[in-house]
């Protein structure tokens, strides 16, 4: 059932998924929905925790990469693998669930900024520790390029979920690549 919620939400972002349609894909009442699951937040929190064990999980060895420029482009490339992968909707379900959110969804929206800043930071220790071993230059700001490999990768999300392929953003990666600065 969780398996299913997460496509639901993955279709439909946060704000766009009724606990009716929730219950309808899932073929539960909404009484056994709540019994299992608490309310939608908690519903959607605990698809986001599922999301990142079974969707997410190749971040943590793309960062154990030997070099700085291989790691990022381990995560971006298995980014763009789970956002345009064919058994699901298309795009980033912390994407998806973040960009329309109204007021009464805020604890949602800052749950997945916060996630997002996890991940951001833990590329951002990756790229300082490759400066201290010098594979990453001095001069240059880890932070600011851990902010723009996440920038890159929320923007091939929206792409996805607009209809971009897998070698469309496979390209995209390329091109960022190509601006990665070298240690000298």
């Amino acid at each position: 059932a969780l398996h299913i919620a997460l496509q639901v939400f993955r279709r439909r972002g946060y704000e766009g998924t009724s606990i009716s349609d929730l219950t309808k894909a899932m073929g539960i009442t909404r009484p056994s929905l709540y019994a299992a699951f608490g309310n939608k937040e908690d519903l959607f929190r605990q698809t986001l925790d599922l999301y990142e064990r079974q969707h997410l999980c190749f971040a943590h060895a793309a960062l154990q990469a030997p070099t700085a420029p291989e790691a990022v482009e381990r995560l971006l490339r298995g980014y763009v693998d789970v956002l345009t992968d064919p058994m699901s909707p298309p795009g980033c379900l912390g994407v998806n669930g973040a960009v329309a959110c109204s007021e009464a969804s805020e604890p949602i929206r800052e749950e997945l900024i916060a996630r997002r800043m996890v991940n951001e930071n833990n590329l951002c220790d990756r790229l300082e520790k490759a400066r201290c071993n010098g594979d990453f230059p001095e001069n240059e700001d880890p932070a600011d390029w851990a902010r723009y490999v996440v920038s890159i990768g929320l923007g091939m999300a929206v792409r996805a979920a607009s209809g971009a392929s897998r070698e469309e953003l496979h390209r995209v990666v390329n091109v960022a690549l190509r601006s990665w600065p070298t240690a000298s």
